[in-house]
């Protein structure tokens, strides 16, 4: 198909949400927590594991570890023990302790508002940023690129990019500021239930007549 123009993929991204606003009203982050810190460290977690697999080993740790301040002092063996079945284990172990003593000496224990601020902590990247402000303090920070919203947001003809980093920065310029929370959740719903990796289910799917997949 030709070149399509930021304008027409403008317009189409307007259907887009739409849609996806109307098919998954309840879209939301799939990691559980209470607290924004909590959120932090599961999001950690998540690299290269899936929620479900986070959200078994979080209460076990949320519970023996309650604050910052208790994680902070914990034994890296125990905290790797706890977090093992989630992968990289050691490094994400290492990662939630020096997080925690980051908390606790340089922002009283609490989680910090900016992207400056959370991405200098262990472990945090923009996309952890990202997912921490967009859910924790509604703060739109810019789009999660996981590895769902990679994929869909290149199936869709959104963007042509593997790097996260571009595809961030493109969708950033395409998704209004007021949806860049909610969109990542409404692709991952999407990813998950119709549009699958191996299999999708295209003959089933309400955007079908719009993706270039089938123009």
């Amino acid at each position: 198909m030709p070149r399509e123009s930021k304008l027409k993929k403008q317009e189409r991204l307007k259907t887009i949400i739409s849609l996806l606003r109307r098919y998954y009203p309840d879209a939301h982050c799939a990691l559980n927590y209470e607290t924004p810190e909590q959120l932090l460290y599961a999001t950690v977690l998540s690299a290269q594991c899936t929620d479900e697999r986070v959200n078994m080993v979080t209460p076990h740790l949320f519970e023996k570890y309650p604050t910052p301040s208790d994680l902070a002092d914990a034994s890296l063996e125990d905290v790797e023990a706890i977090v093992k079945s989630t992968g990289f284990y050691r490094n994400k172990a290492k990662n939630l302790i020096a997080a925690s003593k980051d908390l606790v000496e340089k922002h009283n224990g609490k989680l910090p508002k900016t992207m400056e601020e959370v991405t200098a902590l262990a472990g945090a990247g923009r996309k952890t940023t990202n997912v921490v402000l967009g859910n924790a303090f509604k703060i739109a920070s810019g789009v999660v690129v996981d590895t769902q919203v990679r994929r869909l947001s290149n199936r869709l003809g959104l963007v042509k990019h593997d790097n996260p980093v571009i595809i961030e920065r493109e969708l950033n310029e395409l998704v209004p500021k007021k949806h860049w929370v909610m969109f990542s959740h409404w692709l991952i719903f999407h990813g998950r239930q119709v549009c699958k990796a191996r299999k999708p289910k295209c003959e089933t799917c309400f955007l079908e007549d719009i993706c270039p997949q089938k123009i």
